[in-house]
């Protein structure tokens, strides 16, 4: 077992029921919080299905917005879905295929954490911004904020001591507020705002929590596949056992993002 085996995401209708529906309603809070006035040009890196350029379209009025990402299963999902002026491209978040200052605004929802090197991808977004617009991102708290996350390694490393090791909130440090801000800062982006963005996440039942770990798409999930069947069995009972569960059978936890802002420095033009 690896952890890179562990991070695999490729499969748009296992994405949308294990992450993108909690993604969309993280989005709708984000792009409120940018406050962006209409008719900019927005690019979405690691755009994944399309959740965030969906919300810049129906929410920010852009002139466009062109999302990328390195799955053309998730590209492909994207164009299907996502109306005009959204346009969408198989590349790589760290080398945007866009001259420098072509943009407006420049966002990424959920990705920077799943790439090798984080740091590039803000410097890459900074380059294609131009003077005075920003720059911004959300990931999740794993360590601390992912309510239905933390119920599951926690199962896992009761059953599995080693778990941990895949645990999202032990990996990835810099889904946290000072590392984020660390990164925007070395870009050289000003005026570095962050916020938590609180959502709720809702299971009709235990199935509704358990079945999307089966689908293999993101860490927690790739850990599952990788199971025996009667390790996959415990995990599951002991997941059981532990979530808070109501009285008709539904499941409520909670779920934070941090969300980052910055602007790219030098005089506005035009």
């Amino acid at each position: 077992m690896t952890g890179q085996r562990f991070d695999t995401w490729a499969v748009g209708d296992a994405y949308e029921r294990y992450m993108g529906r909690w993604s969309r309603a993280v989005a709708a809070e984000f792009v409120a919080w940018l406050d962006a006035a209409p008719g900019l040009r927005w690019l979405d890196t690691g755009c994944g299905t399309g959740a965030l350029t969906a919300t810049v379209v129906a929410r920010a009025r852009p002139g466009w917005v062109l999302g990328l990402d390195r799955s053309a299963a998730f590209v492909a999902r994207a164009r299907a879905e996502v109306p005009a002026p959204a346009g969408f491209v198989v590349a790589d978040a760290t080398a945007p295929p866009l001259r420098e200052g072509a943009c407006d605004v420049v966002v990424s929802g959920l990705v920077l954490n799943f790439l090798p090197t984080p740091a590039a991808a803000v410097a890459g977004a900074t380059r294609v911004v131009r003077p005075g617009g920003t720059v911004a991102a959300y990931v999740w708290d794993y360590a601390e904020g992912m309510e239905f996350l933390r119920y599951f390694w926690a199962a896992a490393g009761a059953v599995d001591p080693a778990a941990e090791r895949w645990d999202e909130g032990r990996r990835f440090a810099v889904c946290r507020p000072d590392r984020l801000r660390e990164c925007w800062e070395r870009a050289g982006l000003l005026d570095v705002a962050v916020v938590p963005i609180e959502i709720t996440t809702g299971f009709a039942g235990f199935a509704d929590l358990w079945e999307p770990f089966l689908a293999g798409q993101g860490p927690a999930p790739g850990y599952v596949a990788a199971l025996s069947g009667p390790a996959r069995d415990r995990l599951r009972e002991a997941l059981r056992a532990s979530v808070p569960t109501r009285a008709d059978g539904s499941i409520v936890l909670g779920a934070r993002a941090w969300a980052i802002r910055g602007v790219r420095p030098g005089r506005v033009h035009g």
